[in-house]
Parts: C-alpha cells; structure tokens; sequence
C-alpha cells in the first residue's frame, strides 16, 4: 500500500516507515513560539532546566511577535522583553520583533519553510504552513520546551482525507467561499484529528494566497493540517525564498498513487456563490444573498487567512467599483498580514486609496482575531470579518461577527449592510 503525503513526511523526521495509528518521534525542523506564548515557553524552560541550560539548536528556534505588536499595556512590553532577552542568550537569531507581521506568512517570507518540513508554534492556526507542503502544528508550552530541550516530539500518524476542487470561480467569488462551504458542508468536527490533501485543477491553479486561506481554517474543522503540493508560481516563490533543496523536499512528499484515504471528497468550485458564516460559528454557513442588508457597525479585513497582497487587492477591486466611498455608519479595518505585503499595498497606490476612503489601514499584526487588539467590538455591535474564527463575543463581550471573503466584507463596507460583492462588481 502506498504513502500519504503526511505518512512520508513523518517518515523522514523519524528515520523510519510509519502507518496510521503509529506514535513515532519526530525530529523538529523548527520550533516557534509567538509573544502570547513564548514568555511562559522560557519561563518553563528555565524552571525545568536551569537559568544557565542551552537549547538544543538556537539555528532551530524562532520567535514572532504578531498577537499584540506593538505592546499596548506594560504587562505586554514585559512579557515580549522577556523573549528578547532569552533569544540574546541563547545566540537565538531568528527574532521577528513587533514590525515583521504575522509569525506563520513571515516564516514563509524569510525562507525558514520547506516541503516535508516538521514545525512547532505556540499558535492552533500553525497548520497553514501546510500549503507549501509542511507539517506544521499548534502546540502547548510543554511541548515547545520539549523541543527547545531534546529536538524532537512525538505524534500519532493521522488518517488522510483527500479532497479534489475543480473548476474556476465565478466573478466575485473566491477561495474563502470554497472554504467557508466546506466548513459549512463537513462541520466543526468534519475533519477530526486527520491531514488532508488538497488536490485538483482548482487548487494547482491557485496562489499562494489562496492555498493560505484554504490551509488556515483546517482547525476550525478540527483537521491536524491540510496539505498542498508545491506548483507553479507557488513553488518558484518558495525556491527563490529557501532554496533549491526544496525541489528534492517536493519530490520526497509526493503522495503514491496507491495511497490509502480514509474518505475522497469532490467538489466543483464554478458552481459556488459568495458565502458567510453567520454568528455564532463557522459552521453556520449562508449564503451572503440570504443574509443581505443585515446591519453591520465594523468591517476588518486581514488575519492570518486572508491577509495577503491578493486579498487587500480584491477588496481594493470592490472600493473602486464603488467609487471609493464606504458607509460613514461603518468603521472600517485593514491589516496586512506582514511588513512585506505591507510595501506591496503601498507601491500598488492601495494605502491612499482607502485611506482617502476613510478606511484605518494598520501596521501587520494579528489584528481582531481576538478582543485583546485595538477595534474591539462594543456589547451589541455586529461585525464583518476575514478572521478564522466567530464565536460570541471573540472580539467584545455582546458583540457577533460574520466571517466572508475580502471581497465580500468590503461591498458590505461600501452599503453599511451585508452585501453580495457581485451587486457592486457587476
């Protein structure tokens, strides 16, 4: 019987063929913490070792400050200082401080990812690094202290789900409403503790944007980490980022044709129309025609699924076809996933256009993934979000959000209402 491609992956870090169900020690590649997490990480590692004792491999760690950047409370500053010191100690040079953007999209920016790749963060949405074909996974602090100790961790080798998407997406609709329809189709727990593969013309043909946003809300599904195969532009991008080794990594995590899945699920993406999930969770999926002219009080766009120069720029699409006007009833977010994709908003014109517009465009950060940002929700306010996640009150106590497209929560921007993107897009 033939591998899967998360099979092959687990068989490299371990040294050994492994099956579905085996627990095997995997060796790390890389093991991050963010600034949420990463201060009790060190806190641990000195208690359980010592104040003088040395990490496994300094080259091997890595810390991003994305949650709360730049601090906004003293306790915050504390904390990250609290990391900065550690990694200077501990000759840790892969430090992305509070200007880099979120940890995962600039991982991926400075070359630090490669197909068949083991890699550990103090963040549930990790497994987005499985769109250029790296296991990657949240975890506790004990078992980021584990790894900074011993350089390994131990997994049970998960089932695999495959999923085929073809077909090319209708104007005004795009790879967030194929993902939010298959958090909607397969439910909360759809995906339970497994990898999936996703495969088929639709998702060859898509950018790494869109392969972000289709790996970002895995765990929403309860999925262990969904897996693209490098192609195209997306594996140019990745060769020129870390190098030639990552053309052999491909070729290694290639899955056999004879592979066993544990279920193989097809979709077509032509026939698909712009989507929400509606409060209070992900799983309850509408159609955005079904929900429209709801009144909303604040739209944000960004996080870590859909952040990107390709996301900001379809929302920029739907500002401009609307003359660059949003509702003066809306308060209005914008947050690029990185300093990065930062540069490429403002050589594009894009900063001007929605700051003119009255839109608030921030430094990268997490942003209103949670309530701990600036925006949080008021009791009683409605919210449209890019974000993973929507339950009551994630982002104010009183407060519900719809999660959609980009595309989506800026036509809703421009009418102060939920609105389908293609009333605006013609």
């Amino acid at each position: 019987m033939g591998r899967t491609m998360i099979q092959k992956i687990m068989a490299r870090a371990s040294g050994k063929d492994v099956s579905v169900g085996d627990r095997v020690w995997c060796n790390i590649d890389l093991s991050t913490a963010r600034d949420f997490g990463g201060p009790n990480c060190v806190l641990q590692f000195e208690e359980v070792t010592g104040k003088d004792a040395k990490v496994w491999d300094p080259d091997k760690i890595a810390f991003t400050f994305d949650l709360q950047a730049p601090a906004h409370s003293e306790k915050v500053s504390n904390n990250q200082k609290i990391i900065r010191q550690f990694a200077k100690k501990q000759g840790i040079t892969k430090v992305f401080d509070v200007n880099w953007g979120i940890g995962q999209h600039v991982l991926l920016e400075n070359g630090l990812v490669k197909p068949g790749d083991v890699i550990l963060g103090t963040d549930s949405h990790m497994n987005l690094l499985g769109a250029v074909g790296a296991f990657a996974t949240g975890v506790g602090n004990t078992d980021i202290v584990a790894s900074w100790i011993k350089g390994t961790l131990w997994f049970r080798v998960p089932e695999t789900m495959k999923i085929t998407a073809t077909g090319k997406f209708q104007r005004g609709v795009y790879m967030r409403d194929f993902l939010t329809h298959l958090v909607g189709t397969l439910g909360a727990d759809g995906m339970f503790f497994k990898a999936v593969e996703f495969t088929g013309d639709a998702i060859e043909q898509s950018s790494l944007s869109d392969r972000i946003t289709l790996c970002s809300m895995v765990t929403e599904m309860s999925g262990k980490v969904g897996l693209i195969m490098p192609n195209g532009p997306v594996l140019e991008w990745l060769v020129e980022r870390a190098g030639k080794e990552v053309l052999d990594r491909v070729e290694m995590i290639r899955p056999d044709g004879d592979a066993a899945y544990s279920e193989e699920l097809r979709f077509d993406v032509s026939q698909l129309e712009p989507l929400a999930s509606c409060p209070d969770a992900p799983d309850n999926v509408k159609k955005v025609r079904e929900v429209a002219g709801e009144r909303i009080d604040q739209v944000h766009i960004g996080s870590c699924s859909n952040g990107r120069f390709e996301d900001i720029a379809a929302a920029h699409e739907v500002l401009k076809a609307a003359g660059f006007k949003v509702s003066p009833d809306v308060r209005v977010i914008i947050t690029p996933s990185t300093r990065e994709v930062m540069r490429e908003c403002a050589k594009a014109g894009f900063i001007q256009d929605f700051l003119d517009a009255g839109v608030i465009f921030t430094n990268p950060t997490c942003s209103l993934c949670t309530a701990e940002h600036y925006g949080a929700l008021p009791s009683g306010d409605v919210g449209v979000s890019t974000t993973n996640r929507n339950f009551i009150g994630k982002v104010g106590k009183g407060s519900h959000t719809y999660l959609m497209s980009p595309a989506s929560a800026m036509a809703s921007a421009v009418r102060g209402v939920i609105t389908d993107p293609r009333d605006i897009l013609g």
